[in-house]
């Protein structure tokens, strides 16, 4: 069963969506769980996103994409 990665909604306090400024492991690339996988960056702060389990990464949503918190930005099964 895959697991969702999820811009988490408790990292900045205003609504502004965020950018994928980078992914630091491809698609279908093994990661374990707490692993860095991407950078995102809202408002001129960069944020980091955590593998929240481990397994094959697959991304939905690529570098400079647009994305609202809450949004999921891939998955790892």
């Amino acid at each position: 069963m895959a697991t969702d990665i999820v811009i988490p909604s408790d990292l900045w306090e205003e609504d502004e969506e965020c950018v994928i400024t980078s992914w630091l492991v491809d698609d279908g690339a093994s990661v374990a769980e707490g692993a860095l996988i991407a950078e995102i960056m809202t408002a001129k702060v960069q944020y980091e996103i955590l593998a929240p389990a481990s397994g094959t990464v697959t991304i939905t949503e690529g570098v400079d994409a647009v994305v609202a918190k809450g949004a999921v930005i891939g998955s790892v099964a």
